[in-house]
């Protein structure tokens, strides 16, 4: 783990983009992984979080927190892969739940871009840890990924994700019923202000403009009585489908929780009976879940050399679809009914 550093901005460098001047103050990190230490909001300008396209003044105070570093040694690994789509330009892939995007501390082997790299050619993306990766999903989370084989199809999938041209559709499995039922939660988002591996939504003014689109498809109450003589309980539970505007970490599970529906199987963002009694079958259903229950279920995207508009959807996988269907059996509360 790199110490979080401070500096105070030289004359020479005032005015120049933020992650030029990061990039000539940290001369032990590769340009990348400068790029990176801003978009996950761990560089801060005067105390407020900072943009790669910020151009400080001179004596500006800027703080660099600390930044995982993988390994460069990236290696092939013979791991099956889900491809959905392939051609000569790019590929889609269903990544299970269980598995890293890229290596990372903790996580140097078994990754998807190990497994990508013993498939086939991938462009470099301008990132070193990251080849062909166009955007990212958290190693819990399931769905479809895009993968580019060449630089140009890199940059021109990477253009598309950033003016939101390219869709990204999820569904959750949350507590509760997400009221109202369907809309649009726009935020500030940022890092945790204890808890640096997380995130949190933040007043506006500060961090990034975090947007996610949402529609409740279907939802669930149950009650039952966990033993003799005690009082019935009830729980409600919904299956809510979510459209990224933007790509922040964490964006869905933050911003869900802050609508006061959290995502099943959750531990970092508020699942509150990961552990508690549950009915019969139910809990056996919910610790197989490996994390959280989202799946990035379907994408859309044109084709960079084509120009075709493309969709491809994938299926949850089994865990997913267990407590789903648990769910469904006589459970429905109106919604999609």
């Amino acid at each position: 783990m790199t110490p979080t550093r401070e500096f105070t901005v030289p004359d020479a460098l005032a005015g120049e983009r933020l992650d030029r001047v990061l990039a000539q103050l940290l001369p032990d990190m590769t340009r990348s992984a400068v790029q990176r230490l801003i978009k996950d909001g761990l560089v801060l300008l005067d105390g407020a979080q900072a943009r790669a396209s910020d151009k400080p003044a001179a004596g500006q105070r800027l703080t660099v927190g600390g930044a995982v570093e993988p390994p460069l040694d990236l290696q092939p690994e013979d791991i099956p892969l889900e491809i959905v789509y392939e051609d000569e330009q790019l590929l889609v892939v269903n990544k299970p739940a269980e598995m890293v995007v890229h290596p990372a501390r903790g996580h140097q082997q078994g990754t998807l871009v190990n497994a990508l790299l013993a498939h086939c050619r991938l462009s470099s993306g301008s990132d070193d840890i990251r080849p062909g990766i166009v955007h990212r999903l958290d190693q819990h989370t399931s769905g479809l990924l895009l993968v580019a084989k060449t630089d140009g199809t890199h940059a021109a999938l990477s253009r598309q994700v950033e003016a939101h041209a390219a869709r990204r559709e999820y569904q959750a499995l949350v507590w509760g019923h997400p009221q109202p039922p369907q809309g649009t939660i726009r935020t500030g988002f940022g890092r945790h202000p204890q808890h640096r591996t997380m995130m949190a939504v933040q007043e506006w003014g500060r961090g990034r403009e975090a947007i996610t689109h949402y529609e409740t498809a279907e939802q669930f109450a149950w009650s039952w009585t966990p033993a003799p003589g005690e009082r019935p309980r009830r729980r409600e539970a919904a299956l809510v489908r979510c459209l990224l505007e933007t790509g922040r970490t964490h964006q869905i599970r933050v911003h869900l929780q802050h609508l006061g529906c959290p995502i099943m199987g959750d531990p970092a963002y508020g699942d509150p009976v990961r552990d508690a009694e549950e009915p019969e079958g139910l809990l056996a259903l919910l610790k197989a879940l490996p994390g959280q229950a989202l799946h990035a279920g379907r994408i859309t995207f044109r084709h960079p050399v084509t120009g075709e508009e493309t969709t491809l959807e994938a299926a949850p996988p089994t865990a997913f679809a267990g407590v789903l269907a648990w769910l469904r059996e006589e459970k429905h509360a109106g919604v999609g009914k």
